[in-house]
């Protein structure tokens, strides 16, 4: 799938990983956004930011998408390859968007 056809909040949150920008990664999400990695969950932008450390960036964290499908007006289960220094494999992320940022990432068991 091509990274055009997704929100322009999802493709910042692959591009700025990609590129370890962490400063513009944590002001892609709403000041209120939850990050749930397999049960835990990190609340609003300061606790997204403690995760990209320990668990994106931090690590050294590249995304490929694999494909993606839209679930409803706001939301997108993104399957994205990870490569890095942490989790390597294919993972399940479902993402919401609310204006033209991430409201709720969830990383899923695949």
């Amino acid at each position: 799938m091509s990274e055009q056809t997704l929100p322009e909040a999802i493709n910042n949150f692959v591009n700025y990983t990609n590129s370890a920008d962490s400063e513009n990664f944590v002001k892609s999400f709403t000041e209120d956004a939850v990050l749930n990695d397999w049960g835990t969950e990190y609340q609003g932008q300061k606790g997204i930011a403690s995760w990209n450390q320990t668990d994106n960036i931090g690590k050294k964290s590249q995304f490929k998408v694999v494909d993606a499908k839209k679930e409803n007006d706001n939301t997108w289960i993104v399957n994205l390859k990870v490569t890095g220094n942490g989790f390597n494999g294919v993972s399940p992320f479902e993402m919401e968007v609310k204006d033209d940022l991430l409201q709720s990432v969830k990383i899923l068991p695949d």
